[in-house]
């Protein structure tokens, strides 16, 4: 005998009305617990049944997701919410069409975390469930980013940035925000003068392209005479000879005066490894070594390498293009570009402090960072 439990005990009207609404095509389903009304999207528009519950509201609810999980996938079980963490990071592999019908927040999440979503289905599931981790998940895919989507999902979280409490979620509302055109040169500027209040801020701008830093800070004195001397490296691609023009092209200043204001006071141990990774990112330099050694042994390397200890062959054929009394800037472009998040193991292995006492800890390692940001920026210490 088949078993259909939830075809009895939803009301009677609710049934019907469900019926008929499945008899087209829908495209997802969206559950407002408060006012007990299921919102479909269609193709013809949004449409809504006020369900008359014949029991708790809570078990009303369940009989509904068993009844939507019995019309869409065949089986009442409904989406497995204890999955959640394994689905948030994109390994769901099912339907993502048909989650999208479930009524089950979590279901919606773990679409937006699949990395293949196109922008038909993310924008279903940016009206099944929208919310500031939704924009953000979904603004991290570039159907998204460069669709009609995408400004949307911008204005909405540049509205809601306000009301943001983690400073994580400050970082990437800002490195997402920054994405290709999504805001225009006012709201990047309003951002970026919100920096100066709150420093997560800088650290969004330090993940994003450099031409999205609002300053006006010249190339470098020597840029142009480092640029003549490494001619013959950058036409061959060599990726020290590359990192070091960026370093000291207009850009690259911008993005080191930012680095040295996203240092100055940052608020958590969160923040400061997402400051650690943006580094990492930006220097993307192929050492023998993994990336993200301390800072000691990256002054040390640094120097080694300058002196043709151990020096990487395309690096060493930058030293012998560079004029000697200029070759501090290669050894400053080393120093950060050893660096990334397993840096700060160190420091932050057992430690939980914030504020004021996680600065004094980190010192001794921000204090070389400054000066070698400096060194390039041409500032004397």
């Amino acid at each position: 005998m088949s078993f259909k439990p939830t075809l009895m005990q939803l009301a009677h009207e609710d049934s019907l009305r469900l019926n008929v609404l499945f008899a087209q095509p829908v495209q997802a389903i969206r559950l407002n617990e408060a006012t007990m009304t299921l919102h479909a999207l269609t193709a013809k528009g949004e449409a809504k049944i006020r369900l008359n519950p014949t029991t708790r509201d809570e078990q009303y609810l369940r009989w509904l997701r068993e009844w939507l999980s019995l019309k869409v996938t065949g089986s009442p079980g409904g989406y497995p919410v204890f999955l959640q963490r394994w689905t948030r990071t994109g390994h769901a592999r099912n339907n993502l069409e048909q989650m999208l019908l479930l009524g089950e927040p979590e279901a919606v999440v773990a679409v937006v975390h699949n990395p293949d979503l196109s922008h038909e289905v993310a924008s279903r599931a940016w009206w099944a469930y929208p919310s500031a981790d939704t924009a953000r998940r979904l603004l991290e895919k570039s159907t998204v980013v460069y669709g009609s989507l995408g400004q949307e999902l911008a204005s909405y979280l540049l509205e809601f940035l306000p009301f943001e409490e983690q400073a994580l979620d400050i970082v990437d509302t800002v490195r997402l925000c920054l994405q290709g055109e999504l805001i225009s040169q006012l709201e990047r500027e309003q951002l970026w003068n919100r920096a100066k209040r709150k420093n997560p801020f800088y650290i969004g701008f330090l993940h994003a392209e450099a031409k999205q830093i609002p300053l006006s800070s010249p190339p470098h004195p020597q840029a142009a005479q480092l640029e003549l001397a490494l001619q013959t490296a950058l036409v061959a691609d060599n990726p020290f000879a590359k990192a070091l023009q960026q370093s000291l092209s207009a850009e690259g200043q911008n993005w080191l005066q930012t680095l040295l204001f996203a240092l100055e006071k940052p608020a958590d141990q969160e923040v400061v490894i997402s400051l650690f990774c943006a580094i990492q990112r930006r220097f993307n330099l192929k050492f023998a070594e993994p990336r993200g050694i301390e800072v000691k042994l990256a002054l040390q390397r640094a120097a080694a390498y300058c002196q043709g200890i151990g020096t990487p062959r395309e690096l060493e054929t930058v030293l012998k293009l560079m004029p000697t009394e200029q070759s501090s800037y290669l050894y400053n472009l080393l120093v950060l570009a050893q660096l990334g998040e397993d840096s700060l193991n160190t420091v932050f292995g057992g430690s939980d402090a914030v504020g004021s006492v996680m600065r004094k800890h980190l010192e001794p390692l921000v204090k070389p960072i400054q000066q070698a940001a400096n060194g390039l920026l041409g500032v004397n210490q």
